[in-house]
């Protein structure tokens, strides 16, 4: 048996390797999953089948906040003045047109009505629409969410596309064929995001044109929770006084 110094001397020589190899264990930090970033110059806005018949079979959101919400999801295009494709499917049967209010927005921007095919990109028409953009990012929404939006947002993925599918956008009969068809598109590389986060990616910086002159009447319209933080601090600007106790909080 070797005495115990020399057992000690070996111990000792080895714990400077050991720490050392710790410390490289805790400062290598490997690189995350990558951050796909929306770019207004690589993007366009995708309608699909957000139809006043269609419309009347959500009950994932109520109807007012959703009606809000599917007009904000086109009015990104306009915002942002980027390209958008509008579709619908069997719009003279019971399915209907798509709201007066959108319609109004882009009287010249493309408008593919589908007659049978429930995938929108199985439709040659549509296709060459949306490839005529020249665009590599597509923003959608649907209704329904299972099966517009999901068979579209997977069939752009299979071409090629990033896909940012706008859950607020989209609506279906509830909220666990929503869950179901969330969990799908994701799984296929989507991107899930609601219209703030869509908004705020595409500005990037208040600073930016478009940015706050913009932006924040666009919010006041489409996403008034926030619009009323702006009213907010304006008339506190403008009219504003404090009262005792307010100072120094």
């Amino acid at each position: 048996m070797a005495p115990l110094s020399k057992i000690v001397v070996a111990f000792l020589a080895v714990i400077p390797a050991t720490l050392a190899a710790a410390q490289a264990t805790i400062t290598t930090r490997q690189p995350g999953p990558a951050f796909t970033r929306l770019d207004k110059n690589d993007a366009m806005v995708i309608v699909a089948d957000l139809q006043e018949g269609l419309y009347q079979v959500v009950r994932d959101f109520d109807t007012i906040t959703y009606r809000n919400n599917m007009l904000a999801h086109a009015a990104i295009a306009s915002l942002f003045s980027i390209p958008i494709v509008l579709t619908t499917s069997a719009e003279t049967g019971p399915n209907g047109q798509l709201p007066k209010e959108m319609l109004s927005m882009y009287p010249s921007a493309p408008l593919i009505r589908r007659n049978g095919e429930v995938d929108a990109w199985d439709n040659s028409d549509f296709r060459a629409a949306v490839r005529a953009q020249n665009k590599s990012q597509i923003i959608l929404g649907g209704i329904t969410t299972d099966v517009c939006t999901e068979f579209l947002a997977l069939s752009l993925r299979a071409e090629g596309y990033t896909v940012f599918a706008n859950t607020q956008a989209s609506g279906t009969f509830d909220e666990k064929l929503a869950a179901d068809a969330n969990r799908r598109m994701e799984g296929a590389g989507v991107v899930l995001q609601g219209t703030f986060a869509v908004v705020m990616d595409l500005m990037r910086d208040w600073r930016n044109t478009p940015g706050s002159k913009e932006v924040l009447p666009w919010l006041d319209t489409y996403l008034p929770a926030y619009g009323f933080v702006a009213r907010g601090h304006e008339k506190a600007v403008l009219n504003g006084t404090l009262v005792p106790g307010e100072q120094g909080l």
